[in-house]
């Protein structure tokens, strides 16, 4: 193949994106090339969009329009409970199963042995949302990985102060496993079985 420049660095960025290597994207380019009004002008007309308008909530960590105000600014109590999850991915697994009806509170990440519980995780927040709308329950749904249990200790042992129930998804969730590779059935029983904490 004769090596084009454009196509090189285009080929090295979309092999970034998970489950794409170098050949995946060299068909993804060709795609776009011969389809350069149908495919390719709308793509980038929406990655645009989504670069320009779009970003995550400093405060529940949730996507949002940057021409809207979040809904968590909205302080009038809708529900009840929030789930805590790691991603805006595990966030959107949860929400199309239908299994949760409340508000979501996504970290960002989770906390690693190697690195300083105050990393830009929005652990703050939450406390301050569960003072703030008097939440009664706390959902601790990360994943079932080292790094995702240190994370839901952490928050478990600076909400303990306050009233609210804290619990922690249930069977169902492997060991080592992330939420947002999870089958609907495997989500429900998570919740269904919740234990208290």
């Amino acid at each position: 193949m004769m090596e084009i420049r454009e196509i090189e660095e285009l080929i090295k960025a979309i092999s970034k994106f998970p489950g794409l290597g170098p050949k995946s994207a060299k068909r993804i380019i060709l795609k776009l090339i011969n389809n350069k009004d149908e495919i390719m002008k709308p793509t980038i007309n929406a990655l645009v969009n989504v670069y320009k308008n779009i970003s995550r909530c400093n405060y529940c960590g949730v996507l949002k329009s940057s021409k809207d105000e979040c809904n968590c600014s909205y302080l009038q109590k809708k529900f009840s409970k929030i789930c805590v999850v790691e991603t805006i991915a595990d966030q959107w697994s949860i929400e199309s199963s239908n299994i949760f009806t409340g508000y979501f509170h996504i970290l960002g990440g989770t906390i690693s042995g190697s690195v300083d519980k105050s990393q830009k995780l929005l652990v703050d927040s939450l406390l301050d949302r569960v003072k703030k709308q008097n939440i009664e329950e706390v959902i601790l749904a990360t994943s079932a990985t080292v790094e995702g249990q240190t994370t839901a200790y952490y928050i478990e042992e600076i909400l303990k102060n306050t009233n609210v129930k804290i619990s922690k998804l249930a069977q169902g969730l492997p060991v080592g496993g992330e939420i947002e590779n999870l089958d609907d059935g495997t989500l429900f029983s998570a919740f269904k079985n919740r234990t208290q904490l």
